[in-house]
C-alpha cells in the first residue's frame, strides 16, 4: 500500500515458484523478496532462480533474522543490492526505491 501510494506499480507473489512466473511476465524494475516464503529458505531459492534467468535488476531481500542471515545465507554471494530489516521503515523504502529507480 506504501509502495502505490507513492505511485509505484507493485505485483505480488505468494510462492517462490509463483514469484518466478510474475517475474518472467511482468519485467520488473526492481525485487524485493521476503527471505522466508512459504518455506524457510523459499527466499533464498527464488534469487537463484532469477540469476538462472539472467535477472539483472536490483533485489532486495526482506528479513526478521537480521545480522545473523549472513552466518546462515551469504547473501552478498546471491548478488543482493541488499538486505532489509523487518519490519521495514516506510520512509526508507520508498527512499530507496527512489535512489534506485531514478
Amino acid at each position: 500500500m506504501v509502495l502505490e501510494a507513492n505511485g509505484y506499480v507493485c505485483v505480488e507473489a505468494p510462492t517462490a515458484e509463483e514469484g518466478v512466473r510474475v517475474f518472467q511476465e511482468t519485467h520488473p524494475d526492481l525485487v524485493v523478496v521476503d527471505l522466508m516464503m512459504e518455506e524457510v529458505d523459499a527466499g533464498t531459492n527464488f534469487v537463484k532462480e532469477l540469476k538462472l534467468l539472467g535477472c539483472n535488476v536490483p533485489i532486495y531481500m526482506l528479513s526478521s533474522v537480521g545480522d545473523s542471515l549472513d552466518m546462515t545465507t551469504s547473501y552478498s554471494g546471491l548478488g543482493l543490492a541488499g538486505v532489509l530489516q523487518k519490519p521495514v521503515s516506510p520512509d526508507i523504502l520508498v527512499s530507496l526505491l527512489r535512489d534506485k529507480l531514478a
